[in-house]
This record gives C-alpha cells, sequence and structure tokens, in this order.
C-alpha cells in the first residue's frame, strides 16, 4: 500500500483514470428529468458532493441536496436522483440512507470501490461506477468527484462545457505540480503551531472544508473554517482579543464577486490587529474547476508536509476506527 504522500503526488493520474472509469460508466439513458437531487456521503467520500452542489449552483436548473446524515429528507421520492458515494461501499449511514431512496422510489446511482453498496445496486439494478480499492477514501477525491461531475453532465445538471473543463485538468495539475507543491509546504510552514482558522468566499466552501479535513485527519490537527459573507454577521465580532496562536487563511477567488472581495479585505484589516499570523490562497486557473482542483491540490500538499513537521502518521485515523467497532456493537 502506498503512503499518503505518494498518492497526493500522483493525483495527475489518479485524474486520468478517474476521468477513463467516467467515460465507460455506462449510465443509463435518462428518459425524463429529475426534480431534485440528493448526494449522500459522508468523509472522504462526501466531500466531493458539497464541491460539486456548489459548482452546479448556477448552472442546475434543479435543487441538489448534500446528505450527511442516516435519514434521507421528506421530499425524496420518484422524481429524485439519488447519488450514494460510500469509497469503502460499507459506510452504514450512506447505506441505511439508501435503502430508505430505494424505498421511496428514487432513481439511485452509486460511486463505491465495493463492499455492501455494491452488492445492494447489483441486486437492485441501480446504475453502479465502481473506482480502483485500496485507497484511504480522502485519498481518491479525484475519483469520486470526476464521477460526479460525469453523472451531473448525464443528467445536464451542468453545462456541456464542464466536459471540456474536466478533460484538461490533469495536465493543468500537471503543468503546476511544483507551483502548487511549494504553496503548500509555505502554508504548512505557516500553520505550524497553531490553531488553524479558514476563511473563504462562500462558493469556496466546499474545497475550505477539505482542507480543514485534510489537517484534522492528515495532520492531527483542530482548525475551524467559515465564509464571507456569513461570518460577517456573527463571527467577525468575535474578533476582540489578540491571539497569536491563531493562524488565519483567507482563501480567495481572484474573479470572485467584487463585493466579496472587499468584504474579505475588511476582514483581513480587522483579524490583523489581533493576530500576527494571517496569509491568502488564491486560486489559480482559468475556469471553475482548475481553480477548484488549485486549492485542493495546495491543500492537501499543506497537509502532508504539517503532518511531517509534527512528526505524525498520516495514514493513522485510529479514533475513528474505534468508534465504528463501538457503533458495531450496537444493535
Amino acid at each position: 500500500m502506498s503512503d499518503m504522500r505518494t498518492w497526493v503526488a500522483e493525483f495527475d493520474k489518479q485524474l486520468t483514470d478517474a476521468e477513463n472509469i467516467s467515460r465507460n460508466a455506462g449510465l443509463k439513458p435518462v428518459t425524463e428529468p429529475v426534480q431534485n437531487v440528493i448526494i449522500s456521503g459522508l468523509g472522504g467520500s462526501g466531500i466531493g458532493g458539497t464541491i460539486v452542489s456548489e459548482l452546479a449552483k448556477l448552472h442546475s436548473p434543479v435543487p441538489v441536496t448534500v446528505n450527511k446524515d442516516y435519514f434521507c429528507p421528506a421530499f425524496v421520492g420518484p422524481h429524485t436522483l439519488f447519488i450514494a458515494s460510500s469509497y469503502s461501499g460499507n459506510t452504514e449511514e450512506t447505506l441505511q440512507c439508501t435503502e430508505e431512496a430505494f424505498r421511496k422510489g428514487a432513481r439511485v446511482v452509486v460511486i463505491t470501490s465495493g463492499g455492501r453498496l455494491q452488492q445492494i445496486a447489483a441486486e437492485k439494478g441501480f446504475d453502479c461506477i465502481v473506482v480502483p480499492g485500496g485507497y484511504h477514501p480522502r485519498a481518491c477525491l479525484g475519483y469520486s468527484l470526476f464521477q460526479l461531475l460525469g453523472i451531473f453532465i448525464h443528467y445536464n445538471l451542468l453545462p456541456p462545457v464542464f466536459e471540456e473543463y474536466r478533460s484538461g485538468l490533469a495536465a493543468f495539475i500537471r503543468e503546476n505540480e511544483s507551483a502548487l507543491q511549494a504553496k503548500g509546504k509555505e502554508l504548512a510552514l505557516f500553520l505550524k503551531d497553531s490553531i488553524p482558522v479558514l476563511y473563504a468566499e462562500s462558493h469556496l466552501e466546499g474545497v475550505t472544508i477539505r482542507l480543514r479535513q485534510q489537517i484534522n485527519e492528515n495532520a492531527k490537527m483542530l482548525c475551524w473554517h467559515h465564509v464571507i459573507p456569513e461570518m460577517n454577521h456573527n463571527e467577525l465580532v468575535g474578533w476582540r482579543n489578540t491571539n497569536n496562536n491563531l493562524a488565519v487563511v483567507f482563501i480567495t477567488d481572484p474573479d470572485g464577486y467584487y463585493r466579496n472581495r472587499e468584504r474579505t479585505q475588511y476582514c483581513i484589516n480587522v483579524v490583523k490587529k489581533y493576530t500576527q499570523r494571517y496569509t491568502e490562497l488564491s486560486a489559480s486557473g482559468s475556469n471553475p474547476l482548475q481553480k477548484v482542483f488549485s486549492l485542493i491540490h495546495t491543500g492537501d500538499w499543506a497537509s502532508i508536509y504539517l503532518s511531517e513537521l509534527n512528526g505524525v502518521d498520516a495514514m493513522e485515523i485510529d479514533v475513528i476506527h474505534t468508534l465504528k467497532s463501538t457503533l458495531a456493537d450496537l444493535k
């Protein structure tokens, strides 16, 4: 089994493989339009849904909901496209929710590497996209995210141009690998021995959550995040006391909405009064997917370097395994 650093270093290869899998997914034809979409998944399997839902916000003609629970929303029914994403195929929340979606008549599509979810898909005739096993879920975001993009394009929830954007991503990452890795290392050095605080424009919340989760799991550090403009209506008021243990990262898009850019600058001016540790991480690239993936890859590298600086094993998640064992004993 490879280590986490190797998986991050081979991200461009994963994207190439993921695109080939998506192109050969063989999804059933769309015979009638859907009225709503649910993406059900948690942790490393679920973050792709959050990111895709944000990308679809300005394009999808129907609402997209990301579900991270045991139960489906009440509106799920025959006109719902239900996407179950579980890398292991054994995530109990996703399994329970998928069974409920099936009982309610939803059209179900599965993304998994195997496990019980693949078995259910075979038994019930669901579309099932199988990705390679052997990874940790958080190390295969490229696989799950590319399949989600393919499903959304197939169901006309994203415009066809996103297929073009997706096709160029592996080359974009490969061509910018050195720069993105260097930015990740710089960010890790900035965050060392701190409590990271991540602020982003709302359309970048998904990649910000991804960075928070990677810092949690790989670097074994607590971290929090919030989004602009929402944090301007609450958390901003909490900046009242000097605390140089807080290291604040403003995650930005050079082409973001001008009023949010102004809000971000105002927040920087407030924050720098109370901590000497603040910086900006800006998306790079010329289209929405390049921007998202540049931030994902930079953040993944930052979490790897942080794990090394902290002297911890990026692969180890014993506390989560213990929780799953505890829950397995419940009847």
